[in-house]
């Protein structure tokens, strides 16, 4: 009995302090608002915006940037400019940015007129012919993803930032995707369909 109650007390312990705390996150988002904006509505093209993305993801996302670091790239997701940032964070620190950043809210895109038809077409639907799954299925109609399963909300992100992550996913230069899935997707993508999602979801709210 007495260790089954060290046991909740050590699970109550942790789970207190793996929560983020989003007005702590604030605090420690200075060095992040010069690549990720003030409150994570990035106006840099080639940076994502982290506002209104979902905790959990933001989370992965950091933890697999500072295992890129300490394993050179082998594990995880690797950036220079990431694997600098995350290089002194805690996993308290980590937990407190992403409860910011989930809170903050995102300011809709747009989808250019020549990117529609293509876009819509394979995130509505995908191409059955060539086994590519719609993207709706696992980021919804708006792109909103969902929070418990993991997947990302891709809503208004940066056109130039969606572009480089799905050719770095068709390359296999990105790896952290759960099952593969985006690798599977990417790698059946041209250029010009990938130029087409990466601007059509700026558009999706």
């Amino acid at each position: 009995m007495k260790r089954l109650a060290l046991l909740l007390t050590l699970f109550a312990s942790f789970t207190a302090f793996a929560q983020g705390d989003a007005e702590a996150g604030k605090a420690k988002s200075a060095t992040c608002a010069a690549c990720h904006g003030a409150d994570g509505n990035s106006v840099i093209p080639a940076n994502p915006s982290l506002a209104g993305q979902h905790e959990k993801y933001l989370l992965k996302q950091l933890k697999e940037f500072k295992l890129g670091m300490t394993t050179g790239g082998v594990q995880g997701r690797n950036n220079a400019v990431m694997a600098g940032m995350v290089a002194a964070l805690s996993e308290q620190d980590m937990a407190d940015l992403a409860a910011y950043y989930a809170s903050q809210t995102a300011k809709p895109g747009s989808t250019p007129e020549s990117s529609i038809e293509i876009g819509r077409e394979l995130y509505m639907a995908g191409d059955q012919e060539r086994g590519i799954a719609a993207c709706i299925a696992c980021h919804g109609p708006r792109g909103n993803g969902t929070a418990l399963s993991g997947f990302p909300k891709i809503s208004g992100q940066n056109a130039d930032y969606m572009k480089a992550q799905l050719m770095a996913f068709r390359d296999g230069k990105r790896n952290n995707d759960l099952n593969g899935m985006m690798r599977i997707v990417a790698q059946k993508l041209s250029d010009k369909e990938i130029e087409a999602i990466s601007n059509y979801v700026g558009g999706l709210h």
